[in-house]
């Protein structure tokens, strides 16, 4: 907790990253050939998808003993991330919102413009040989692309919480919700939990209408392992050394412990 301007700066007690249902081009990628990405709609399937995952997390929220709780939601302006925040938002009342805001930075990469799925295939073969990450899609984005957008985010969204931009009451319990892509997703953990690029491209995908939860540790950490277990963490790609810092994060005390973000073969350092 903070205090700046007269106020104090409240941390969220979780950030909630949630990826879209399933869309129109994860049906049948040849969707992709005559409808531009950002056009790409919801399957009725992926409402449903949507719908539950807004049931789950509410649950989530209004199950850990608080009454008083808010969420505030951060959106791409795709529209099938769009379509997936409205089915959310039918789980929430109005007085538990209190925003929501599209967010540019948090789109899907950018693989070009139509997708033409013979050529498409091709190119993601020569990703696989390249490597996940530093491969740029031609005329659209590499994964480092969309971790320096998303690392714009992430300073953004820091500075809405420490400046109260969010007008949150610091007696209710904040959540932050992201409606967002797969590899948005992902790039946003790598870069909070400062995994290598090694560690990114070990991740499985979020499914669709999957969801992770950062949840405020006892010592001021945000950490995966308050809320997932450890079988979870290990289906979606996290090695047994980043469960580990996981676990560390939970119970870390900032107070008592002064971390070193520096690795040395993949191994996490604390003085």
């Amino acid at each position: 907790m903070r205090e700046r301007d007269g106020h104090r700066a409240v941390l969220p007690k979780r950030i909630i990253l949630v990826r879209h249902g399933e869309s129109q081009g994860n049906n049948d990628p040849a969707a992709y050939d005559t409808t531009p990405d950002p056009k790409i709609q919801l399957t009725t399937q992926g409402i449903a998808q949507a719908r539950h995952a807004g049931a789950r997390m509410r649950h989530l929220i209004a199950g850990g003993g608080s009454t008083n709780w808010r969420v505030y939601f951060y959106v791409s302006p795709y529209a099938r991330t769009r379509s997936t925040l409205r089915e959310i938002g039918r789980s929430f009342s109005r007085k538990r919102v209190i925003g929501v805001r599209e967010e540019c930075r948090i789109r899907e990469q950018d693989f070009g413009n139509f997708q033409v799925q013979e050529h498409m295939n091709v190119i993601k073969e020569t990703r696989q040989r390249f490597g996940r990450f530093f491969y740029r899609f031609p005329e659209g984005e590499s994964a480092a692309d969309v971790f320096d957008r998303v690392s714009s985010f992430l300073e953004s969204l820091w500075r809405d919480v420490d400046m109260n931009r969010l007008n949150h009451d610091p007696s209710d319990d904040l959540n932050l919700i992201i409606v967002s892509h797969g590899l948005a997703s992902r790039v946003f953990m790598m870069k909070w939990f400062k995994w290598t690029v090694e560690q990114f491209e070990l991740l499985r995908n979020f499914e669709n209408g999957e969801f992770r939860v950062l949840q405020l540790g006892s010592g001021g950490e945000y950490s995966l392992a308050v809320h997932h277990a450890d079988e979870e963490l290990l289906e979606w790609g996290l090695s047994p050394d980043m469960i580990a810092d996981q676990k560390w994060r939970a119970c870390a005390n900032k107070a008592m412990h002064v971390r070193n973000t520096d690795q040395v073969e993949g191994i996490y350092l604390r003085e």
